[in-house]
């Protein structure tokens, strides 16, 4: 079987393709990738880091907000088209599958117009523009959440949940080595708060967790503090002089981050949540006002209506953060209550990668039925 995979922008459409790539290679060892990105994006480095190919084109996403610099979006679209059409005849995938981010959209165009089986991997409970049109064309949607709205049939929709890497399943790390790995070795008593604000950065944490140092340090914390690159040097200089607080840009291993953490403060990223979940962290989750949608709120809210989550608003974070998590972290029996409504969450994203290949190796199935020239081992 091969496999064609487009994704880009964001961690998280980058890694929920690595995941999915994952489970479908452990259903069957012979299959063989090729990944489509953006030129000079962050899911080259990741996608070979993760041990796959990577064939970059020429697209980049739309600026929603600065239309002058839009100009050129037509001819690089163009050009991308052209580009992920050499790319599937060079490859002759038995299969396309997109994650979602700008460079996912000319491979799973050009796929559909050639009638190559094709599917969608949507994270979020509010579907983004381009797979809202992508939708209609490909044959199938795996949904990270149940009650997505899609301009589609309804047989075309399956309810999956998200795929997360199998290391974030299995890794099984002992918090004092890892509090050790980030370097608090000398603080191994205290609790541990892990600040996500996806890879963008988020600036209302940061800002928060700014105002808020001298009393972190007070309350004998220990942060794990991920910025974003466009915040980073600018936090790394204010925090030179607190030795219990480690910032960092982003991370790759973030199994290691969570096996550190006693609590995750963290935006709402559909990917994030899954990850949470998985590894049943107490978690407060500050759901992003600016974007789409606003598909951050929308996913948060299944967990909250649970009790599995706390949630904060934007608004409320600077002054309300830091007494939730402290007062989280001193009421043992609510936390405790939190983390136990997580576990139906835990399972179903748990067990969303076996789920996704299921469809896809169907999907590749019933293409090679319809067709003599197809003969695929599923053995």
């Amino acid at each position: 079987m091969r496999v064609l995979i487009g994704c880009g922008g964001t961690g998280g459409h980058i890694y929920p393709a690595i995941a999915t790539a994952d489970g479908i290679k452990s259903k069957f060892r012979d299959a063989v990738f090729l990944f489509v990105g953006a030129k000079g994006g962050r899911e080259v480095g990741l996608v070979v880091a993760a041990g796959y190919s990577i064939k970059p084109i020429s697209i980049r996403g739309f600026q929603r907000k600065k239309v002058l610099k839009n100009v050129c979006f037509p001819f690089l679209l163009f050009k991308s088209l052209y580009q992920a059409r050499s790319i599937i005849q060079s490859f002759k995938p038995d299969v396309v599958i997109g994650t979602g981010g700008y460079a996912s959209f000319p491979t799973l165009f050009v796929a559909a117009m050639q009638k190559i089986p094709t599917l969608i991997q949507e994270q979020n409970s509010v579907v983004g523009l381009t797979n809202q049109f992508l939708v209609r064309l490909v044959s199938k949607i795996c949904t990270g959440y149940p009650d997505v709205v899609l301009p589609c049939v309804k047989e075309k929709v399956v309810f999956t949940g998200n795929p997360i890497r199998s290391a974030l399943c299995t890794f099984q790390e002992d918090q004092m080595d890892a509090l050790e790995y980030f370097g608090f070795s000398g603080f191994q008593e205290r609790k541990c708060l892990l600040v996500i604000g996806g890879s963008g950065g988020a600036s209302v944490l940061n800002t928060t967790i700014l105002e808020w140092r001298a009393q972190l340090c007070a309350l004998d914390m220990q942060v794990i503090w991920i910025t974003g690159e466009r915040y980073f040097e600018s936090i790394k200089k204010a925090m030179k002089d607190y030795r219990s607080i480690k910032c960092y840009p982003f991370l790759s291993n973030m199994e290691m981050a969570y096996a550190a953490a006693d609590i995750v403060v963290s935006r709402a990223g559909a990917l994030s949540i899954a990850e949470l979940c998985v590894r049943r962290k107490l978690t407060i989750l500050v759901p992003s006002s600016n974007v789409v949608g606003d598909h951050q709120t929308k996913n948060s809210l299944p967990l909250a209506d649970q009790g599995a989550v706390i949630c904060i608003t934007d608004q409320e974070c600077p002054f309300l953060l830091i007494p939730k998590v402290m007062e989280l972290l001193n009421d043992e029996a609510q936390s405790l209550e939190l983390v136990q409504r997580m576990e139906p969450f835990a399972a179903l994203h748990a067990g969303a990668q076996d789920k996704i290949a299921d469809v896809v190796v169907d999907l590749v199935k019933s293409n090679a039925d319809c067709g003599p020239s197809k003969s695929l081992d599923f053995n």
